[in-house]
């Protein structure tokens, strides 16, 4: 299981030197990669009276995809999304830029998906939010499309391309796309489409279940199940590394893949606390300093 961490979004800060150390400091400690949430813009709690979203605008969020570029440079660490809000995106922009940071990773970009709940945000960005679950099908067929041919002609629904495609097309081909999934019909979308996903639920019955709809419906589309990548996610507590090794060994045991540990919201607001953190954490799961 490749266990890797959640970039601090909201408690970073906006000083380039500190994210190159907290960077530089997690590739140290052995871990394998770097997840990072996405916003683009934050709502405004005093114009949108009785707001109840768990972030607004005073709220930290680096551009993933341009922070991936950064980062791409600096270490070997693989850079995930966990998850761009897609269908709030262009997706011809988005295959581009996911691309070009594929290609400055030398192919380390894993890019996770969802589908948001943020309607403030859909808004400033001129998209639809009502239909964005089906509008995401055929962005991510349409994203394969354009990481692996040269040239691309595509109508359908919500999307239009006309022989046109990207250059230089990424090192992955296609890039690995993941899925956030809570819903029963973003389930099923995983179980269909998806390369892996983040599931939403801690190891136990309602992960069971949940896993029960993804794997039914990959089933169902004559699909591997076994080819499922699952990542889970722990965060840390006051109860420390021994809890976070535990649960560490509980998704283990589910069958995760993939794991990241999130110190965001932990209270620990200096990189090096986060780092304290997470070096406590390698420590307790055996992960190898670099």
């Amino acid at each position: 299981m490749n266990i890797g961490v959640v970039f601090p979004q909201t408690e970073i800060g906006g000083d380039v030197d500190t994210v190159r150390a907290y960077a530089l400091g997690v590739e140290r400690l052995g871990y394998s990669h770097v997840l990072a949430y996405d916003h683009v813009v934050g709502a405004d709690p005093a114009v949108h009276l009785g707001w109840s979203g768990p972030y607004d605008l005073d709220n930290t969020f680096h551009e993933p995809l341009v922070l991936f570029g950064f980062l791409a440079a600096l270490t070997s660490l693989e850079l995930v999304t966990g998850v761009i809000i897609l269908p709030q995106r262009q997706t011809v922009l988005v295959a581009k830029q996911a691309a070009e940071v594929d290609l400055l990773s030398k192919g380390r970009l894993r890019l996770g998906i969802g589908l948001g709940w943020n309607a403030v945000e859909y808004e400033a960005l001129g998209r639809s939010f009502s239909d964005r679950g089906r509008r995401s099908e055929e962005q991510v067929a349409l994203l394969r499309r354009l990481w692996t041919e040269e040239s691309v002609t595509h109508e359908g629904a919500s999307e239009r391309v006309t022989g046109a495609g990207l250059a230089p097309l990424p090192i992955q081909r296609p890039i690995p796309i993941w899925f956030g999934a809570r819903s029963e019909p973003a389930l099923r979308r995983v179980g269909r489409l998806a390369d892996g996903w983040f599931p939403m639920a801690a190891p136990g019955p309602d992960l069971d279940q949940a896993r029960g709809i993804v794997e039914e419906a990959a089933r169902g589309a004559g699909r591997d199940v076994a080819s499922l990548g699952m990542e889970g996610r722990v965060s840390w507590t006051d109860a420390g590394a021994a809890q976070a090794a535990s649960q560490v060994e509980q998704w283990r045991q589910a069958g995760a893949t993939h794991l990241s540990i999130n110190t965001m919201g932990a209270g620990l607001k200096a990189v090096d606390d986060h780092l304290g953190a997470l070096e406590a954490a390698a420590s307790a799961v055996g992960l190898r300093a670099g």
